[in-house]
């Protein structure tokens, strides 16, 4: 026990060390909406998300609760809105607390938490609908993923399911990241049962090839071996064993 609270300690802290150093290194605009890339990758996962969730009958409804694990700024909140969430049923955490700052100015009906993804501050089996996007990868400690995918399927409702979108390899520029795999998906949440594809156009060549043409962008990341993310659609069984 005292092991697994200096790991998620030094997790913390490193993690909000990289907060700071992206925020001073990284252009403010990289990532900004109006860009050709980001509007192009945004378009082409939420899509495939929402294909996705349809698909495993799990897409959800008005009255659902959904929850993004490392919501940051918003992260997927605003697509749920889109597809017809209440923002009222809407809930994030992140453990910066500048980040859920401002998205309490964007979404402020939204239950929105400053906290550790180690210990989530919901009952068992309170969300529908729980969202993972780019944070695990971000997670260096093998046994803090562990004790993270655990506090998912505790909270994530039987039936539910966990919407799952990161980084597949390694990055090469920035260490701070570790590319996780779909077979280590499968043994993060052996609980979970759903499918797994490889989906966004490596984004350096996306910033290269949409402003120039969109069509061609989408024809390349019809190859698989540019596809850089994975995106999941995992399901909580009803009654509480494998799905």
């Amino acid at each position: 026990m005292r092991e697994e609270l200096n790991a998620v300690l030094s997790e913390r802290r490193r993690i909000q060390v990289e907060y700071q150093q992206r925020a001073n290194e990284i252009k403010s605009d990289l990532y900004a909406p109006w860009q050709p890339a980001q509007v192009f990758l945004t378009t082409v996962r939420k899509a495939v998300a929402a294909r996705m969730l349809k698909e495993a009958q799990v897409f959800p409804r008005i009255d659902h609760r959904c929850l993004e694990v490392g919501c940051g700024t918003g992260g997927w909140l605003a697509d749920l809105i889109s597809w017809g969430v209440r923002e009222a049923d809407l809930h994030g955490i992140d453990i910066n607390a500048l980040r859920i700052s401002r998205a309490k100015e964007i979404l402020p009906a939204a239950d929105l938490r400053i906290g550790d993804a180690t210990e989530l501050p919901w009952d068992s089996g309170t969300f529908n609908l729980i969202i993972s996007s780019t944070l695990f990868t971000s997670v260096l400690d093998p046994g803090v993923r562990r004790l993270i995918a655990r506090e998912i399927v505790r909270v994530l409702a039987p039936g539910g399911a966990l919407l799952w979108y990161d980084f597949a390899f390694n990055n090469p520029k920035n260490r701070h990241v570790r590319g996780i795999s779909s077979s280590e998906v499968r043994k993060l949440f052996p609980q979970l049962a759903g499918k797994i594809r490889s989906v966004t156009l490596a984004p350096p060549l996306a910033r290269l090839i949409v402003p120039a043409s969109w069509t061609l962008a989408s024809l390349l990341e019809a190859v698989p071996f540019l596809r850089t993310h994975l995106l999941a659609a995992l399901i909580k069984s009803v009654s509480g064993g494998e799905h």
